[in-house]
């Protein structure tokens, strides 16, 4: 889009106009009010991947479908990255294709490169960090937080607070991870973090392999899934994953008697976001769109912090006062540098665990 030719009169710099289904912002579409409409006449959303308890998605839902009366489908809540990127070529112009997908910023990359995903701007698109977002808007993160290990102090005697810990023969078969890191963001962060310690970078991410290789053959890598009832059964006493999913299942445990404890590795300081994209062939474009606009609204940010996650435009919400500072307050304290890897560090993360994963540590 050009701006300030002189020949060009005030009706050609104005912003085009476009049905909302196909619109790069809110303002392509006749402004909010005019989405909304289009949105509310679909009726519906889909969305993948996506569990209730995951860094507030149960309130998110709730608030999105009282404000606008528009349902929403989460399919295959369990599945990961790499399951949406599949799901949005396999079900192509069916009903229940996804509308909106979440993705780990590696997995967004892959998804924008092969034409899955259409740009749309949201209305505070200029605040958000210019490393948190693709340039051409297919996909921007919303949230994230720091690696953590949340850990039953009912049945683990001294609750492990580095990565240096989980090597320690007490842990013998109690450590588990949130998924493959092949396949899942979550798990290849924690990839990530275990490189850190282990002389490797936010460049090279090979030392991290080779510790959870270490890890399996030392016996103490657990290859169940560390949700809230494999944890309340004993299954899975030591999880690695995001301190906001940690933390939120330590208030369910409580409520089924498990005392969990949630600490950020001294000796890894790893964050990272989750990006969100809308699906080009999306059966309800406007409503997707939409959604995208809650998500980053004031509103949609603070539910994130209730549930310990952290919004992407919190600096932005901090300066412009519609930051709620009691849930932001509550955040866990982070020690030493914090390691940010860029897109094509993970990228080239993600390239590297693929190839080496299955041979290292085993599915």
């Amino acid at each position: 889009m050009a701006f300030g030719l002189g020949a060009c009169g005030e009706d050609e710099a104005a912003p085009r106009r476009v049905a909302p289904a196909v619109a790069g912002s809110a303002e392509e579409a006749g402004g909010m009010d005019a989405l909304i409409r289009a949105a509310k006449k679909e009726g519906h959303l889909n969305a993948i991947a996506l569990l209730p308890h995951w860094a507030n998605y149960d309130a998110l839902f709730s608030g999105f479908e009282k404000k606008y009366g528009i349902e929403v489908t989460v399919a295959r809540p369990y599945a990961h990255s790499q399951n949406e990127i599949e799901d949005v070529k396999k079900y192509r112009g069916r009903d229940h294709a996804p509308d909106v997908l979440q993705l780990g910023d590696s997995f967004a990359r892959s998804a924008a490169e092969q034409g899955l995903l259409d740009p749309y701007r949201v209305q505070d698109w200029d605040k958000i960090p210019r490393n948190q977002k693709d340039p051409q808007a297919h996909w921007y993160n919303n949230y994230g937080g720091y690696i953590s290990i949340g850990c039953d102090v009912g049945r683990v005697k001294r609750c492990p607070v580095s990565f240096a810990d989980l090597l320690k023969p007490e842990y013998e078969g109690k450590v588990a991870l949130n998924g493959k890191p092949t396949v899942a963001g979550q798990a290849l962060a924690s990839v990530f973090a275990a490189a850190l310690t282990n002389g490797g970078s936010t460049d090279d991410i090979q030392p991290g392999v080779d510790f959870f290789a270490e890890l399996a053959r030392a016996g103490n890598y657990n290859r169940g899934n560390p949700n809230p009832a494999s944890i309340a059964r004993g299954r899975t006493p030591i999880a690695i994953g995001w301190d906001y999913l940690n933390l939120s299942y330590a208030r369910q445990l409580r409520r089924m008697g498990v005392k969990w404890e949630v600490s950020i590795p001294f000796d890894a300081s790893f964050t990272q976001y989750y990006a969100q994209a809308i699906n080009k062939h999306a059966p309800h474009p406007a409503a997707a769109r939409l959604w995208e606009e809650y998500l980053f609204s004031p509103e949609g940010q603070n539910l994130r912090l209730v549930d310990y996650a952290r919004p992407v435009l919190m600096d932005a919400m901090a300066e412009d006062g519609t930051l709620d500072k009691f849930l932001a307050a509550r955040l866990p304290t982070v020690e030493g540098a914090t390691a940010f890897p860029t897109p094509e560090q993970l990228d080239k993360a993600l390239r590297l665990v693929r190839k080496t994963w299955g041979n290292a540590v085993g599915d």
